[in-house]
């Protein structure tokens, strides 16, 4: 397993001097989070592609900007702009197979009156079939107060889809809404492909690692245990630390310790 640091992490770093101040530390693996829309344009791609081939760092994965606009774009009931956004997440689909990376990471829909559960799935599996078309996998992630955000929801979801869903399963979202990372771990399974990591304690839920009481060694030995084989990202807010040396000397003692 590889242990890596998401470009998120650095915000509101400009997304390419991120990637590259990461690459720069001798990360060997990274996850891009795009900002703004003009950075799905392909000179800007080109760009991540070469910070990408010159210091031969690995992107597991990318996660779109679209995260505030998915509950209107994708999850009502209007189809000319779920259209549109598929049309987005095609293109998303496109970016990551050439920075070779596998999956595509989604925050999802909000709870809302024009859309219930099974609505919301079959929408996930349209979207999952567009990333997949140009060879990458979606990845419905847990975040507090989204659709995905409670642990019933992501086993409804997994029994319903099948085959059709994967998860990214971020530790401090578990934590935010109120249920065990390992419980997700034991339910999901082989169906979790990626993971974002931070520490915590009794007063904050994100920090990075080894600041807190989250017991890293064995959360990662549990998620192998249940059939997970993927790697993993350091994926904390910029308030969580002080200089950036603080994120890659933590980063360092994890891939240590493990």
């Amino acid at each position: 397993m590889k242990i890596g640091i998401s470009t998120s992490c650095l915000y509101p770093m400009y997304t390419e001097q991120a990637f590259k101040t990461i690459a720069e530390h001798a990360v060997e693996l990274t996850e891009i989070f795009f900002n703004a829309n003009c950075e799905l344009q392909s000179p800007f791609i080109k760009e991540l592609c070469d910070i990408k081939n010159q210091y031969e760092i690995t992107v597991s994965s990318i996660h779109p900007t679209m995260s505030l606009a998915e509950s209107f774009m994708l999850f009502s009931n209007y189809d000319r702009r779920f259209c549109e956004g598929l049309e987005i997440y095609k293109r998303y689909g496109c970016i990551a197979a050439e920075l070779g990376a596998k999956y595509v990471i989604m925050h999802g829909g909000k709870p809302n009156g024009t859309m219930d559960d099974y609505g919301y799935f079959d929408r996930f599996a349209k979207v999952a079939e567009a990333v997949k078309s140009n060879g990458a996998t979606l990845l419905q992630e847990n975040v507090a107060l989204f659709r995905a955000g409670n642990i019933d929801t992501l086993a409804q979801m997994s029994d319903y889809l099948g085959d059709n869903v994967n998860f990214c399963l971020d530790v401090k979202q578990s934590i935010r809404g109120g249920y065990s990372p390992y419980d997700v771990l034991k339910i999901l399974g082989s169906k979790i492909k990626h993971l974002h990591l931070s520490d915590s304690n009794e007063k904050y839920d994100c920090m990075i690692p080894l600041s807190g009481n989250f017991d890293f060694k064995d959360f990662l030995t549990t998620a192998k245990e249940c059939g997970y084989t993927g790697d993993a990202v350091v994926e904390v807010y910029r308030n969580a630390y002080g200089e950036p040396e603080e994120l890659f000397t933590a980063h360092k003692k994890l891939i240590d310790i493990m």
